[in-house]
């Protein structure tokens, strides 16, 4: 299967932060989420897929090109859509296109025009006037309208009203259905990936911690809810994450059939959100006491 970006055993460090021997490889043709939680590399990992930033080591090559050689012809096929204004607050949508058009060379005056209709958008207004929808609506109009292969959005949704999100992740599934386009979605709210992503790329303090499919996280991971007594050094070892409580324990697990042959119908098994997931990750095995009122 082709993958349109290839990270092998990146490192980049700052002060008080490093990605360490980072490889990810998305697919083309999928739209493939990427989550972390915050300050564990995300922004960074873009910034190097978009060539804003350097590795220390290792390499970033996208459709099989590196940016040393093919800086434009990769810049040409990529669409990217931005967590902020990335546009002039005194400049309108008119001035905009005059300004970005001239960069591509297959830019569509009327996939822009049909995103224009279909966003309403207003043409001449400044866009220090737009709200935050308006702004992503734009921005995703100028990502598209040059035939970009590769959508690359960060945190595209982060505070939108819930009704344009779903309109938003609706287009985006649209998008897909010809097969060769390829969206990597970088986001915190992973409910907006349970509609859309056909994989998930998971990173946690500036490792990769997997790249899967999404049904395949359906299918392995668990949250086991049962009492303490059922806990000891060998079973604790069968869970990525515990948490135990007043109450009993709750954990994460990535191999659900054999957490069942072990556990039985002592515990309760449930399916995990993908903020489960993150969670646990992020606890280890770390067990504490909490109690409920």
């Amino acid at each position: 299967m082709e993958s349109v970006i290839e990270l092998n055993q990146v490192n980049k460090s700052f002060n008080g932060f490093q990605l360490k021997d980072l490889s990810i490889s998305v697919k083309k043709g999928f739209i493939t989420g990427f989550i972390g939680g915050n300050g564990v590399g995300k922004s960074t990992t873009i910034k190097l897929i978009m060539n804003l930033l350097q590795p220390d080591s290792g390499t970033v090559s996208l459709f099989g090109l590196n940016y040393k050689t093919h800086e434009k012809e990769i810049k040409q096929r990529i669409g990217f859509v931005f967590d902020g204004n990335i546009f002039y607050e005194n400049s309108t949508l008119v001035d905009m296109k005059q300004m970005i058009s001239p960069a591509y060379n297959n830019w569509d005056d009327s996939i822009f025009d049909q995103y224009v209709d279909m966003f309403e958008l207003p043409l001449k207004k400044k866009i220090k006037t737009f709200s935050k929808g308006m702004m992503m609506k734009a921005s995703l109009t100028f990502a598209l309208s040059h035939h970009a292969e590769l959508i690359i959005m960060d945190e595209p949704t982060s505070g939108l009203d819930p009704i344009f999100r779903r309109e938003l992740l609706d287009i985006l599934h649209n998008l897909m259905q010809d097969g060769e386009k390829t969206i990597f979605f970088s986001t915190h709210i992973t409910t907006d990936l349970d509609r859309i992503a056909d994989y998930i790329t998971f990173i946690h303090n500036g490792q990769h911690q997997f790249t899967k499919a999404y049904y395949k996280i359906e299918e392995n991971y668990a949250i086991v809810k049962g009492e303490t007594n059922l806990l000891d050094r060998d079973t604790e070892q069968e869970f990525l994450g515990i948490r135990k409580t007043n109450y009993g324990f709750e954990a994460l697990t990535s191999n659900r059939q054999r957490t069942e042959n072990i556990f039985g119908d002592t515990v309760v098994i449930e399916k995990p959100t993908l903020e489960d997931i993150m969670l646990y990750t992020k606890k280890g095995k770390e067990s504490y006491a909490k109690s409920y009122s």
